[in-house]
């Protein structure tokens, strides 16, 4: 999958580029706040319905100007589509090849990404809804039918919750059974990206840790011992049933999928509380290598990767770990940095390079 074109408007700082991005590697530097990680973000949102950011969609169109627009001339297995992103205030389109996308489902595959950014790296640290996030949109990525059975699960989930605010509360059995429905397609669905995921994951980190480290990475939802769609559901039905009294105490579901975490291993020990600042970057590393195998493995392709401020997440000896996997591979890499990255430009052959100063580019050569 390659980024042939690339055309941005008034897009967060960005007035105005065009550019046709390198084969394989591309490096984006300035100084901190000139709109590199816009840049990324841009392309991000061509292929995905949310961005890796997080921004309200106002905020992405450049202050005094209506709409915002990203155009992008998208090859996917020999074949280029046009793809039009216009954002306004009351809403986004998408068009492929002029023609309107209404579902997310529609835009599915069409533009794969793997974004690595500094919040990715705080993911490790962070609370349970941010790792939750991270999973959503990285099984998403990869099984288009887990977004149908998501929107379904909160559409139920938010109709249980009015009706658990209510002071007639009949019919919440039937809601019950209709979330345990959805809830355990979600966690099948879960549960197998993350035992393909972990595979890979361990494979990478062996490699980057010199095979001094074993890593993993588990997704136990509470109540759930089953891998099994049907038994899942019952086991559900069971969990929210235990909760029910709070639930009505609270006014809100407070068990289930929309709950649930994942557990970052190292050494079979919690991450978090046991991994130094550089193993859980070389975990999260790692990860983001294994979305890509893993997409790889889907679509037949490699999807972009988009690399945020690589000058502060990885220091020398990740860089080169990287750029070997990268350069091994057929990937086509955005890269930001603070400055014309040594390592990055004599490991990557051919790397256009541009300079990124208040929005505007200029193209520095190979």
């Amino acid at each position: 999958m390659r980024l042939r074109h690339l055309a941005v408007s008034n897009f967060r700082n960005i007035s105005s580029i065009r550019i046709e991005p390198g084969e394989r590697f591309n490096l984006f530097y300035g100084l901190n706040g000139q709109g590199k990680t816009n840049l990324l973000e841009a392309i991000h949102l061509l292929g995905s319905p949310r961005s890796f950011r997080a921004a309200r969609l106002p905020e992405l169109i450049r202050h005094g100007e209506h709409i915002s627009q990203v155009h992008g001339t998208v090859e996917s297995n020999g074949i280029r589509n046009q793809m039009r992103l216009l954002l306004e205030a009351a809403g986004r389109r998408v068009e492929i090849d002029s023609k309107a996308v209404h579902r997310a489902s529609e835009l599915h595959g069409k533009l794969n990404t793997v974004v690595f950014s500094p919040d990715d790296s705080g993911m490790v640290r962070m609370g349970p809804e941010t790792r939750r996030r991270y999973m959503d949109r990285a099984v998403y990525m990869s099984d288009l039918g887990y977004l149908h059975s998501w929107h379904d699960y909160q559409r139920i989930l938010k109709q249980r919750n009015v009706l658990l605010k209510s002071s007639d509360r009949s019919g919440l059995d039937i809601w019950t059974e209709k979330l345990a429905d959805t809830g355990a397609d979600v966690i099948e669905r879960r549960i197998r990206f993350v035992a393909v995921l972990d595979q890979k994951l361990r494979k990478h980190y062996a490699t980057i840790s010199g095979h001094s480290e074993t890593c993993g990475i588990s997704y136990r939802p509470e109540g759930v011992k089953s891998t099994e769609r049907e038994q899942i559901r019952n086991e559900l039905i069971e969990l929210f049933q235990r909760h029910e009294r709070s639930d009505e105490r609270y006014g809100t579901t407070t068990a289930g999928p929309h709950r649930d975490d994942l557990t970052f291993l190292l050494e079979e020990r919690s991450l978090k509380s046991f991994g130094s600042q550089g193993q859980q970057k070389s975990f999260v590393m790692s990860l983001k290598m294994a979305e890509m195998d893993n997409l790889m493995d889907i679509f037949g392709e490699s999807p972009l990767l988009l690399l945020d401020d690589m000058s502060s997440e990885l220091d020398a000896a990740r860089n080169r770990n990287l750029m070997e996997f990268l350069i091994a591979r057929d990937i086509q890499v955005f890269i930001t940095t603070t400055e014309r990255s040594p390592v990055l430009l004599e490991a990557a052959p051919h790397c256009a390079v541009f300079r990124v100063e208040d929005g505007n580019l200029t193209f520095e050569g190979n």
